[in-house]
């Protein structure tokens, strides 16, 4: 096969570079060394990723999409697909920092009530003592296991490690300022949400880390909601829950919200629908991610785990 021209060389330099780029800013840069626009040559754009990708497989990287599931915006990235000890090299983060960013990876997505985030408050309380890692037989959390770099991280390092998880985007600031999963999780994360069973949206099958819920207690649905919305926006679609059959209570947008507010000031006030459930069972963990995921890129396929208990389908531990 020929190799790689410049065009393609410019598109990989991109994204090593700027990091994971928006797909708007990632087309103008394709447009921009090809001379065509993504939206009409389709056919091209996939032609040059798909050649790019065949390249990039030598050495263990790739030129992956993924959604960002506050925004619902596509951004593009690369990353490492291997996880073995050169690569966990790569990575500026110390070790008591890797088991920080676990641990707070590990507490997002164990929210059975897909929310996606944790306040800074429950952040900065992560228990590293929880990431240690325990042979055969031995007694997990006990003083003698707990290395001194985790006894000793303090309240300031955390606060300090967490702004810079934020700036690399392996985490991120929500609106509502709490903190979530950055592009980089997303991105480098994808196989390790697929192989623990992390419950997926329904519609896109992608993991439902920020998601809606059926409002059934005994249904495991749960649906991104830009997902719903493209399902639901259709003609003569039953918005019922594809698993149980649930009426499916779509969300206000903010605009309507205000418009309805409008109109309640001067008319009759509207009955709410029953709110859902505010509490369910929180997922448990008991796989791995790699510890060279954070700075390597790297994406490791630890073995599933099952889990019968209601709202998680099955588990991951973050370790």
């Amino acid at each position: 096969m020929p190799p790689l021209c410049w065009r393609h060389h410019t598109l990989i330099q991109a994204l090593l570079s700027r990091g994971p780029l928006e797909e708007k800013e990632f087309h103008a840069v394709f447009s921009g060394v090809t001379g065509k626009t993504p939206g009409t040559n389709q056919q091209l754009f996939n032609d040059y990723l798909r050649k790019i990708n065949k390249e990039l497989s030598f050495v263990q990287l790739e030129l992956r999409a993924c959604r960002n599931q506050y925004n619902s915006s596509v951004y593009y990235g690369v990353v490492n697909n291997i996880a073995d000890e050169q690569s966990k090299l790569g990575t500026k983060y110390t070790v008591p920092q890797i088991g920080f960013y676990k641990g707070i990876i590990e507490a997002i997505v164990q929210d059975a009530t897909a929310k996606g985030s944790i306040s800074n408050i429950d952040a900065l309380n992560i228990r590293l003592d929880n990431q240690v890692q325990t042979g055969a037989g031995s007694q997990q959390d006990t003083p003698a296991n707990i290395p001194p770099a985790f006894k000793n991280f303090s309240l300031s390092q955390k606060e300090k490690t967490l702004e810079e998880l934020v700036l690399d985007q392996w985490l991120c600031s929500t609106p509502d300022g709490n903190i979530g999963l950055g592009l980089r999780s997303f991105l480098d994360l994808r196989s390790w949400f697929r192989n623990n069973d992390i419950p997926a949206c329904e519609v896109c099958n992608e993991a439902g880390i920020k998601a809606e819920l059926c409002q059934n207690e005994g249904c495991t649905v749960r649906i991104h909601q830009y997902c719903l919305t493209r399902k639901f926006s259709r003609r003569k679609v039953e918005k019922v829950c594809s698993g149980c059959g649930t009426p499916w209570l779509l969300p206000v947008p903010k605009t309507e919200a205000v418009e309805e507010e409008e109109d309640d000031a001067n008319g009759p006030t509207q009955s709410k629908p029953p709110p859902g459930p505010s509490t369910r069972k929180r997922l448990r963990t008991s796989e791995a991610v790699d510890s060279g995921t954070i700075g390597s890129g790297s994406s490791q396929d630890p073995v599933p785990s099952s889990d019968t208990r209601r709202a998680t389908r099955s588990s991951s531990r973050v370790r």
